[in-house]
């Protein structure tokens, strides 16, 4: 069984000590009764002196106390990054450092004002949930269908494929708003399941490709403007972007990161595909890649310090796999808290193949079980019900 899919860091108080300086009269000595009259105008003269010295200190030093207590609080001007990047006017969660909002696509503000960022009205926070990073605070982004927790709450369901048509996926079948419509309708019979579902579309913005290109990687990548319009359907209803990566001869690292600015947003996650990750001596299409977990690792711990800089909900990380040789050193995958890591089973065929290849490859907690159906491919394809029959139950179903 094959998959043939074709070819991302106070003012301190500064106390002045006041000092008094004491002059003793000079002059000869004088008689016993005018000394004494003498050093008793000395000692008034000393006293009222202390008098005004030490009337006036504690009121200028409370004053000075007093700004400087304030001085925190008032630091912040509306112009001051910190402050712009949160709405409280403080640098996200309580001790932390504030962090630059990313622009994400064209049009986009803060995190807690994007769309697909802002939970559906009476739904809270999830960081607080079970293997999650602590929450950011109430101005925290959220996840398109409200939370910071995407598994297991929800049961994902996306359309895979790229822009210019169906021949690689039915996503790219018609305009971005056209294919966010078809997703919604596919992922609305899984409802059923008994957790709420959230649809997905999974862009492939780096191809494998037959041919070397000009840099001689076999993979050519699609322009941030190919996937703004993408992001924006998705976000227009709630669901979540993934971006696919086919590296050809290339790393996975250094194409994640071609898609920085769109993974540092909330609603946007990651997908890698190893059967499209080629030796150095591979072409793909004429062999089945394969990746280490090494190279694998490289990116997830890239990834999980992008979603810890920005203060993301847990963030989507797929990986591909129909074949044990596709992943063989899979058991040194590592999971990370920051990411929901699923193994995608992909592979088209006959029912009995797909049911054995998936008692073969569903992962294990930490992780989550993903699987794939091909609407042309697939003989007699498993509906919506009968998906969900599967042991386990999948967490991530993709139609190709």
């Amino acid at each position: 069984m094959a998959d043939h899919r074709a070819t991302w860091h106070r003012d301190r108080l500064r106390r002045s000590d006041t000092w008094l300086s004491e002059a003793r009269p000079a002059g000869r000595r004088s008689r016993p009764r005018g000394a004494l009259r003498a050093a008793v105008s000395s000692l008034l003269l000393l006293a009222a002196l202390l008098w005004a010295g030490c009337g006036s200190q504690p009121e200028d030093t409370a004053q000075q106390a007093a700004a400087a207590r304030r001085a925190p609080a008032d630091a912040a001007s509306p112009t001051d990054p910190a402050a712009a990047g949160s709405p409280t006017g403080q640098g996200g969660a309580a001790g932390q450092t504030s962090t630059p909002v990313p622009s994400g696509a064209a049009g986009q503000g803060s995190p807690a004002s994007r769309a697909g960022s802002t939970p559906a009205p009476g739904v809270a926070g999830h960081g607080d949930e079970p293997g999650r990073p602590a929450a950011g605070g109430a101005g925290a982004p959220q996840l398109p269908m409200g939370g910071r927790t995407l598994l297991p709450r929800y049961r994902i369901v996306a359309h895979y494929g790229s822009v210019g048509g169906g021949a690689l996926g039915v996503l790219g079948q018609g305009t971005p708003e056209q294919a966010a419509q078809r997703v919604l309708a596919a992922a609305a019979p899984f409802a059923a399941g008994g957790r709420p579902v959230q649809p997905a579309m999974e862009l492939i913005t780096t191809v494998a490709s037959a041919s070397p290109g000009a840099d001689g990687l076999y993979s050519s990548a699609l322009s941030p403007a190919a996937v703004e319009p993408y992001l924006a359907a998705a976000r227009e209803h709630r669901m979540l972007l993934i971006l696919d990566l086919q590296p050809g001869r290339g790393r996975f690292l250094d194409q994640a990161r071609r898609y920085e600015r769109f993974l540092q947003e909330p609603d946007v996650g990651l997908a890698l595909d190893p059967e499209w990750k080629m030796g150095p001596n591979q072409v793909p299409g004429r062999q089945i890649g394969s990746s280490d977990a090494a190279g694998l690792n490289e990116v997830s711990a890239w990834l999980a310090g992008v979603s810890r800089a920005h203060n993301l909900p847990q963030k989507l990380f797929v990986v591909h796999q129909f074949t044990e040789s596709m992943l063989p050193d899979r058991a040194a995958i590592v999971a990370r808290p920051e990411l929901a890591t699923v193994f995608h089973i992909d592979g088209f065929g006959v029912r009995q193949d797909k049911l054995d290849k998936y008692a073969l490859l569903a992962a294990r907690a930490p992780f989550f079980t993903g699987f794939k159906l091909f609407l042309d491919e697939d003989t007699n394809m498993f509906s919506p019900a009968e998906t969900l029959t599967l042991t386990p139950p999948p967490d991530l179903i993709t139609y190709q």
